[in-house]
């Protein structure tokens, strides 16, 4: 099990404070049998005016750091919430696996589909292996495989985006990066089923664009 690491962003310190107040007086009640029921809920009232006050005065930066929040959902936590059924396929039957990209078969109640996502990791080792969410040429080789698959079976596509971009590594220029994320904007240009995107949280460059051409 991947042990998650929790950020908090500067503006959030204050409210993390009285949050972690909160449990500590509920522990403390719980423990000792006392009742703190009048000075919690004190708090509790203060801790959503302070979160109304400090979302309502969010500057521009600090709107784009709560959108590409550390601590937002990734694409696997989405599935496994989302999806009945989830069937991951590896590989893009050229070079290897790549972790910065995930995929497969779902289903939503009766609805069958295809699903592809980029996906950063939840701890530093996780990330490290996902290449904190920035693909190399056979991940995105592998969505296209995928989306192969989608037009063959006659399913939608739903894609997930979460990336800071493509991998920008010599090894990944040397396998052909730009050449596989072309390939995919055709081939997603030219498929016959639904494709619908979604930016979970940043979406950048043409690494966002691999897996990014869609109807909705």
């Amino acid at each position: 099990m991947v042990q998650r690491v929790t950020y908090s962003l500067d503006f959030e310190k204050p409210m993390l404070e009285l949050e972690h107040k909160i449990e500590e007086l509920k522990g403390l009640a719980n423990k000792e049998g006392l009742d703190f029921n009048e000075e919690i809920s004190r708090l509790q009232s203060r801790l959503k005016k302070l979160e109304e006050e400090t979302l309502a005065h969010l500057t521009p930066w600090q709107k784009v750091q709560l959108a590409r929040h550390p601590n937002r959902p990734k694409s696997l936590t989405l599935v496994h919430l989302i999806f009945d059924d989830f069937l991951p396929l590896h590989g893009d039957r050229l070079y290897s696996e790549d972790q910065a990209i995930i995929g497969g078969l779902a289903r939503i109640e009766e609805e069958r589909l295809v699903f592809i996502g980029h996906q950063k990791g939840e701890s530093i080792k996780d990330n490290l292996s996902r290449n904190f969410g920035m693909a190399h040429p056979e991940g995105y080789r592998k969505a296209h495989r995928l989306m192969n698959l989608a037009e063959k079976l006659h399913r939608p596509i739903l894609t997930f985006i979460d990336t800071p971009g493509a991998y920008p590594g010599i090894e990944a220029e040397e396998r052909g990066q730009a050449e596989a994320i072309a390939a995919n904007l055709e081939r997603m240009s030219q498929l016959q089923v639904p494709i619908l995107v979604v930016i979970i949280v940043e979406g950048c460059s043409g690494g966002a664009l691999g897996i990014g051409v869609g109807d909705r």
